[in-house]
């Protein structure tokens, strides 16, 4: 069974290189669906509860809400750089409270301080499950994908990896220890 949460991110990008309409920045209002899979957990009645893959991929995601994104060949990337450098704003600021860990992996970079992901492919919304799918592949069992971003939509599904060891009181995955985060629960060994 499957328990499916979804994610309203607000972005600006261009597709460089493109010839048409999208080579010009411009924003969008994407929204990421996640549908991880598992058995029913006995106790709670749920695979995963939702509010809970909402704060595991949130902390990634956010990243990319009020964010510019681009390829890191993108010659706009620079200027953008200078820019915020010119700004004060390049390495934060007070009031940029909303964001996540840095992160760098193969597909993408996230600088959050300065609101920016850069991408070694073109975003698409193929692209974002893409880079999605890597940066959350072993937190959740993610077994399918959806990612719509104004008239253009993907999905992509997975085969699903493991049973994830929850909790039996609240749902939620046990810590390496055997410990529940969220209320102490205490696997027996």
């Amino acid at each position: 069974m499957r328990s499916i949460t979804s994610f309203d991110l607000q972005y600006a990008h261009r597709f460089y290189g493109f010839k048409g309409e999208a080579q010009y920045l411009h924003g969008h209002t994407g929204v990421l669906t996640i549908e991880v899979e598992d058995t029913i957990n006995e106790g709670v009645n749920m695979v995963y509860p939702c509010n809970e893959i909402q704060k595991v991929a949130w902390d990634v995601l956010k990243n990319f809400d009020h964010a510019l994104v681009l390829r890191a060949d993108d010659p706009l990337l620079p200027a953008v750089l200078d820019v915020y450098e010119k700004q004060g704003i390049k390495n934060g600021h007070p009031q940029n409270t909303m964001k996540g860990a840095a992160f760098k992996t193969e597909l993408a970079t996230a600088y959050p301080d300065c609101r920016l992901v850069v991408t070694k492919e073109t975003m698409t919304v193929e692209g974002m499950i893409k880079i999605v799918y890597d940066l959350l592949k072993d937190k959740l069992n993610i077994v399918k994908l959806t990612f719509t971003s104004g008239v253009n939509a993907a999905t992509a599904e997975f085969p699903s990896r493991q049973s994830i060891d929850r909790c039996p009181l609240c749902g939620i995955a046990l810590n390496a220890d055997g410990v529940c985060p969220k209320c102490g629960y205490r696997k027996k060994a």
